[in-house]
């Protein structure tokens, strides 16, 4: 998975200026910064989403992950973002039952985590539960093809072996509605392909506002 993150984030990273996912990652994790001080990142997995938001050494940072095996990874990537490691907490955790307290965080992040989730929309109810009022769910999700194409039709034939395989991973789920309609003030929404996903495609990303 360490891997695999690092090969996906590559291509975030090196076509930063033609690829407007990549763009807007950057875009959407900055508007954290100096506003969020308490975050929580929900399937944290090895913490690649730090190094864009966690090099304010006033930030306070809570990664959650049902894998107790994530924590090193995790940590290895809070200190190499900057982030003083007094000020990192993992705890193993699902997104349906986060143990934080109502109101308790600024912002959640929240990457590739909800196709894997049980419950997609009991996982967004524990993000509004925990957020601020005004905090922000910044989101990158992938989600299933339109109905009708050849795409749609390969996620659903893989979609029982990449469950298998991929640690509960859903290709066909529809994320981006059930984000639609879980109850934020505003949610800007936005959704693009990544040549190097083959069928893990198309991505919905955003900000939802509490």
């Amino acid at each position: 998975m360490n891997s695999a993150t690092k090969s996906y984030e590559a291509e975030v990273l090196c076509s930063f200026f033609t690829n407007m996912v990549a763009r807007y990652k950057s875009q959407i994790f900055s508007n954290l910064k100096g506003k969020a001080l308490k975050i929580l990142e929900i399937g944290i997995g090895t913490g690649p989403n730090l190094s864009y938001y966690a090099s304010d050494s006033d930030v306070k940072v809570v990664g959650i992950d049902p894998n107790p095996k994530m924590e090193k990874f995790a940590r290895y990537s809070a200190a190499s973002a900057g982030l003083p490691l007094s000020n990192f907490d993992f705890i193993q955790a699902v997104g349906e039952a986060i143990p934080l307290s109502d109101a308790s965080v600024d912002a959640v992040v929240g990457t590739l985590v909800l196709c894997s989730v049980k419950d997609v929309d009991m996982t967004l109810k524990e993000v509004r539960r925990v957020l601020r009022p005004g905090g922000l769910y910044v989101f990158v999700e992938h989600v299933a093809a339109k109905d009708g194409t050849f795409l749609k039709f390969v996620q659903r034939v893989l979609d029982p072996l990449q469950q298998t395989i991929a640690d509960g991973c859903h290709l066909s789920r529809e994320t981006g509605n059930n984000i639609s309609r879980a109850g934020f003030s505003s949610v800007e929404l936005n959704m693009a392909f990544l040549s190097n996903a083959a069928f893990i495609n198309p991505h919905a990303y955003g900000i939802a506002h509490k």
